[in-house]
């Protein structure tokens, strides 16, 4: 199982590969959700990962709270991803949503054409979620249709937990066998064991999960 640490900044890189972590989400601010860091950070980063043979996905994320961007805020995203691509990170996580929750799929094929033509991996991260859950699966398989080859998922209401949302990720994961469900919100090394119990998964992630 792989497992993807979200790490915030430089500072806890070293310690959560050293402890298990076989890629890195690179973010900035997690107390609001994570938003996307400093160039220097990314770069750095990007270089200590490659010399220790772990990918490191940047996140797209100009500031916290809700996903609809403004122009100016998808212009400032767009400027980000070519610093991302520049710093050969392996790829992004970003989420893009109109005001009635469902994808921004104009931004989002900018963001996946400039993505792909550069080789730089794209998954769609917890925006996930705020997409109603009967529009879920058209959205999952659009994505998948654009170059997306995975999401990252809490399966539902962050009130309620990860056990809790298990039966509709297993559901996500049926839809398109090329699209990686990866789980999260709530997984830690200590509640990692019980949840493979109950749901299959190939690659997990999460703050405290290594």
């Amino acid at each position: 199982m792989l497992k993807e640490a979200c790490v915030e900044n430089f500072t806890n890189v070293p310690g959560v590969i050293e402890r298990g972590a076989k890629r890195i989400e690179l973010c900035d601010n997690l107390a609001v959700g994570g938003t996307t860091p400093s160039i220097g950070v990314i770069k750095t980063a990007a270089e200590y990962c490659s010399a220790k043979d772990v990918s490191i996905i940047v996140i797209l994320r100009p500031r916290g709270g809700d996903f609809v961007y403004s122009l100016m805020e998808k212009a400032i995203m767009m400027r980000d991803l070519e610093e991302v691509i520049a710093s050969h990170a392996n790829g992004i996580a970003v989420g893009a949503l109109t005001a009635v929750n469902e994808l921004d799929k104009p931004f989002l094929e900018e963001i996946a054409k400039l993505a792909s033509d550069n080789g730089t991996e794209l998954a769609f991260h917890m925006a996930f979620d705020q997409i109603p859950e009967d529009k879920q699966r058209d959205a999952l398989l659009w994505l998948g249709k654009i170059g997306f080859t995975r999401i990252l998922t809490h399966g539902g209401p962050t009130e309620k937990t990860i056990f809790d949302n298990a039966a509709h990720i297993a559901e996500l994961a049926k839809i398109n066998p090329d699209m990686t469900i990866m789980p999260g919100g709530g997984i830690t090394k200590d509640n990692l064991a019980d949840l493979e119990k109950v749901l299959e998964f190939t690659e997990v992630h999460g703050t405290r999960i290594v």
